[in-house]
């Protein structure tokens, strides 16, 4: 049997980190996570090989360590990233899952996509270039997103003879920027993925720096998994009816826990519906439990013979989230089609699909000076703005600010099964840069 002490000892061991990497086109990003997994010995002999023998082949001299992430031929042929690329390492101190996401303006919806699920995220610039328009929109996507943690990383420092006037102006204006946007915690380091410089090895060619190399902020960077503190939300995957001599009378419900604890005797509310019950057993991995927490795969069985179906949400009866079918919410749009007034779409959210309709867009975001455009009528390819949807049944929907996994959804494209958007619930990012405005322009923001 479980007890309620084992969630918080189980995840205080736990050594995972999930991060993302992005920035502008040729910043740099392959190459250094290309550096990331060849200096700390990540790199199996024949994978070094593979990529020594490819870059022979393109009259390089020297590996390019960029080719142990860019896997597809039209990456390789154009030396951009297109797709995100995960990679999955470890060093003594932790273990990581990486994502690489490309840099290119046309592939911010796979940036949106590598770094839903980051802890921290790693904002590439080029020493020469400075901050850019695609500098700016990560840092905004990762404001958006909840990361808690972002990495500037000023790349090809060894281009402008490693200056720390250089480094120091990017830093200030980047951080800057992303403070305005809500992001709690930046950290700028200067480095030369090329020349490996304060990736995993301190740079003797800036002894100016005094702070951690990448992989060493990495590796000790605080981050918090316990789902447990958040609000228990239990979305209904499948229902489990056997109907066998054995169990003939066995009804469960099976799904992923995605925040919380659940417990024995525990009484619960099920949404929309919002019918009521207890909790009378838990089932993981074929033994009944006590307690169960997120992320585990758990069957919950009630009490009382209630009506529950796939795209319900089990919640507990004194913190259930609202019901609504009027849902404000920020969005990255993502599709090559535009999102417009009045366009039906299905909404996602969860296990849950049902039909909705884009009732307004009340503002897009600039984000050169996170200024906003008022009712911009449609969202483009990798526009932010806020929406609001009216749906044609009753979403158990939390604030994203409140929770990643049941405040976020998707617009899906009903014809095609397109995803259309990347959807925040609440005011999640736009109540972060209202803050943040001076109080003499506050009124011009209507998010």
């Amino acid at each position: 049997m479980t007890t309620p002490t084992q969630p918080a000892e189980q995840l205080s061991t736990t050594t995972l980190l999930r991060f993302a990497t992005a920035g502008s086109v040729d910043d740099g990003k392959s190459t250094l996570v290309g550096r990331l997994l060849h200096d700390s010995k990540s790199v199996l002999t024949d994978q070094l090989e593979a990529v020594e023998d490819a870059s022979r082949k393109r009259g390089q001299e020297a590996p390019d360590l960029a080719l142990l992430t860019d896997g597809l031929r039209a990456e390789r042929e154009q030396g951009i990233t297109i797709d995100v690329a995960y990679r999955y390492f470890a060093t003594p101190r932790r273990r990581f899952i990486l994502a690489d996401t490309p840099g290119h303006v046309q592939y911010t919806r796979n940036m949106v996509t590598g770094a839903s699920t980051a802890e921290l995220a790693v904002v590439l610039v080029d020493a020469r270039n400075g901050v850019v328009e695609q500098t700016r929109r990560h840092a905004a996507v990762a404001a958006l997103l909840r990361v808690p943690h972002v990495v500037l990383a000023v790349n090809k420092m060894d281009l402008v003879d490693y200056a720390e006037p250089v480094f120091a102006a990017i830093a200030k204006e980047f951080t800057a920027y992303a403070a305005s946007l809500g992001v709690p915690e930046i950290t700028a380091i200067p480095i030369s993925a090329l020349a490996g410089d304060n990736v995993v090895e301190p740079s003797s060619h800036m002894d100016w720096y005094g702070g951690p190399t990448v992989l060493e902020h990495l590796e000790t960077v605080p981050v918090s998994h316990d789902l447990t503190a958040c609000h228990a939300r239990f979305p209904v995957q499948y229902v489990i009816r056997p109907q066998t001599p054995e169990h003939r009378d066995y009804r469960g419900y099976a799904g992923q826990i995605a925040a919380g604890v659940f417990r024995i005797g525990e009484p619960v509310t099920v949404l929309p519906s919002g019918r009521t019950s207890t909790i009378a057993g838990i089932d993981l991995l074929g033994n009944s439990v006590d307690t169960a927490w997120a992320p585990q795969s758990v069957t919950i069985r009630l009490t009382d013979d209630v009506d529950v179906s796939r795209g319900d949400l089990i919640a507990p009866s004194d913190d259930a989230p609202a019901v609504t079918q009027d849902v404000e919410a920020t969005v990255c749009h993502v599709a090559d089609r535009p999102l417009t007034v009045g366009q039906r779409v299905l909404i996602k959210h969860t296990t849950r699909t049902v039909k909705a309709i884009v009732k307004d867009i009340p503002s897009r975001l600039t984000l050169d000076d996170l200024s906003q455009h008022p009712a911009p009528g449609q969202l483009v390819a990798n526009d932010i703005g806020r929406v609001v949807v009216r749906t044609a049944e009753p979403l158990a929907l939390d604030a994203y600010a409140d929770s990643r996994g049941t405040g976020s959804f998707l617009l899906i494209d009903p014809a095609d099964g397109t995803t259309l958007s990347a959807g925040m619930a609440g005011a999640s990012f736009a109540a972060v840069v209202r803050a943040a405005a001076p109080a003499d322009d506050e009124a011009e923001w209507d998010f």
